[in-house]
């Protein structure tokens, strides 16, 4: 069950890979705007889980640009790496209830049990190999069991299908993922030792009580997982927003991979603006004088915006 709009709290959780760019501010805006058109409180979270992409000085750097941009979290920021006891004790609570077990394949082994398959994307599907032993593997990583895909025997109707998770997404409306079939079981603790996106952000989100996740709809195909995690831990389930995200000449998705370019800290209303347009807001005041005057301006386009867009 999602969450109310009772005791808001949302979130901004930048990666500390590389400076923030256009694409991190139209996602950083969107979710602030949420939070000040309920009146809910917004906080920022510095997801630096993955070390060997996380580069030194960047969440500092991330930090002082969203002050620059008139983004004040209202309680102190938080670092995923100074949480992993957490992210521990949610891997115990799995293993215990026997939601997750040890995997010993390689991404080389899976890949090549799909060969010649179907494949709708570039997502490896696992086929289960470990699910019921090692087989004299030694053991990489830990994954999380997905419930299996009905059978064509099982009566028919809009949830026989124990896999199919179905969330209604604020913005793009109702969403369904069939993780037996578009995911297969997905990874916690990576081979590497590094703990999954998937594990620490729903950990993260449970923790500090955050009921609405307003972000890049890049992430909408990873919100079915965060759903069943949450399910298997207990813990409540967000109201998802994801706004459309930003691409460039290529049509390729704007980021530090592609070429994005730091945001100029000094001159914040003209790159404000241009992320407001982006969202579709529909601004009174098309040259704002300051940065109070702009958020006061959007904070009711985004009220707007959002009553145009199709019940979830």
């Amino acid at each position: 069950m999602s969450a109310t709009p009772q005791g808001y709290r949302g979130r901004f959780a930048p990666s500390p890979t590389g400076p923030l760019h256009f694409g991190s501010l139209v996602s950083a805006l969107a979710s602030w705007l949420d939070a000040r058109a309920h009146g809910g409180a917004w906080l920022v979270r510095v997801e630096d889980i993955d070390g060997p992409r996380t580069v030194p000085g960047a969440a500092e750097d991330i930090l002082a640009t969203l002050a620059a941009f008139g983004f004040h979290a209202d309680e102190p920021p938080e670092w995923q790496s100074r949480r992993t006891g957490l992210y521990r004790g949610a891997l115990d609570r799995l293993i215990a209830s026997g939601h997750v077990y040890p995997c010993g394949c390689t991404r080389k082994e899976i890949a090549d049990s799909q060969l010649g398959a179907h494949q709708r994307n570039t997502t490896l599907i696992y086929p289960g190999t470990c699910r019921d032993g090692l087989h004299g593997k030694p053991a990489r990583a830990w994954r999380l069991r997905v419930p299996d895909a009905a059978t064509a025997d099982e009566p028919a109707g809009a949830h026989a299908n124990p896999a199919l998770i179905r969330f209604d997404d604020r913005w793009q409306g109702p969403q369904h993922q069939n993780l037996a079939t578009e995911v297969g079981d997905f990874v916690l603790l990576r081979a590497d030792g590094q703990w999954a996106y998937q594990l620490a952000v729903v950990v993260d989100d449970a923790q500090q009580r955050i009921t609405h996740v307003v972000r890049g709809a890049d992430l909408l195909d990873s919100t079915a997982r965060q759903v069943w995690l949450q399910q298997c831990l207990g813990v409540p389930t967000p109201a998802y927003l994801h706004v459309p995200v930003v691409t460039n000449a290529d049509g390729e998705k704007l980021s530090k991979q592609t070429g994005a370019q730091a945001l100029d800290a000094s001159r914040p209303l003209e790159a404000l603006m241009a992320a407001a347009r982006h969202l579709g807001l529909e601004l009174h005041d098309t040259a704002p004088a300051t940065l109070a005057a702009f958020q006061l301006d959007a904070i009711d386009a985004w009220k707007r915006r959002l009553a145009q867009l199709p019940a979830a």
